[in-house]
């Protein structure tokens, strides 16, 4: 059993890796940290997300929920449909399935969070905006 979820975690990580080079792999960069198996048919992961200042993720969604906590920085979060949000160190960040966004580094030094996601075993990790 260990050896399928070191596999799937691998796997998890390659499509996070893909997803970030189809964007903007210079700007984004997440890093797995650790993959559960939970609850059925679903993956926890919990990823160390950065940016480099001036940079943006691509306009993206995710197929299952995002829950991050700014470690360091400052980042302007622009869903769609909704007001930007300014968050800096210390401070919550999440989205929802589906909802698509963009999160800019306007700091002056690398932003970092630890963010959790849940999805389905199945799906990629991001979705790329039409």
């Amino acid at each position: 059993m260990k050896r399928k979820q070191r596999f799937l975690a691998l796997c998890a990580s390659a499509a996070v890796l893909l997803a970030a080079a189809a964007g903007n792999a210079s700007a984004q960069q997440r890093t797995v940290l650790q993959t559960i198996d939970y609850p059925e048919h679903h993956q926890i992961l919990s990823v160390l997300a950065e940016l480099a200042p001036g940079q943006c993720t691509p306009h993206h969604a995710h197929p299952g929920a995002e829950s991050a906590y700014i470690l360091q920085g400052q980042v302007v979060v622009k869903i769609d449909g909704k007001p930007d949000t300014p968050l800096e160190a210390g401070q919550p960040i999440r989205f929802l399935p589906g909802e698509f966004h963009v999160v800019c580094n306007v700091g002056k030094e690398r932003f970092r969070a630890l963010a959790h996601y849940i999805v389905e075993k199945d799906k990629p990790l991001v979705i790329p905006a039409p």
